[in-house]
């Protein structure tokens, strides 16, 4: 009986930490879709059920200290590290993916649509940004 409450036990904690990886919140290392080389490090957070993404690292020591000077919102001029890139982002219901939030490219100032679908067990997090029918994908990977 002890066996099978210590196998119950550790399938459980399994599947949590499994379940807990497949959610969209930790950091991610942000992979251009163009280029293919590593950007950013991005944290995305949970706060409630919302999911918000700030830019924590920037890959290229050059890019430090840039700006969104495309932008058109209140982030306009403002410094991209430490910048809301993503915003009110949800689990949809009964869905294995986020969305109904906005997502900043701050290269060229637009605000996509977003959708994020975690993949390979969390391990990478699909990033859809789209405007109307037309739309890009990203492969974030984690880091934590």
């Amino acid at each position: 009986m002890t066996k099978k409450l210590i196998a119950l036990f550790t399938l459980a904690a399994a599947s949590a930490v499994a379940f807990a990886q497949a959610t969209p919140a930790g950091l991610w290392r942000t992979i251009d879709d163009e280029t293919k080389a590593e950007k950013s490090l991005v944290r995305l957070t949970d706060n409630g059920g919302v999911i918000t993404g700030k830019v924590e690292k920037i890959i290229d020591p050059a890019k430090q200290n840039d700006l969104c000077t495309k932008c058109t919102d209140a982030r306009k001029d403002q410094k991209v590290l430490g910048m809301t890139i993503l915003e009110g982002v949800k689990k949809a219901a009964g869905e294995d993916h986020w969305d109904d939030g906005t997502i900043l490219d701050p290269n060229n100032g637009k605000v996509y649509k977003v959708r994020l679908t975690p993949k390979d067990g969390g391990k990478t997090l699909q990033v859809r940004g789209f405007i109307g029918p037309f739309y890009r994908n990203q492969t974030w990977l984690r880091v934590e």
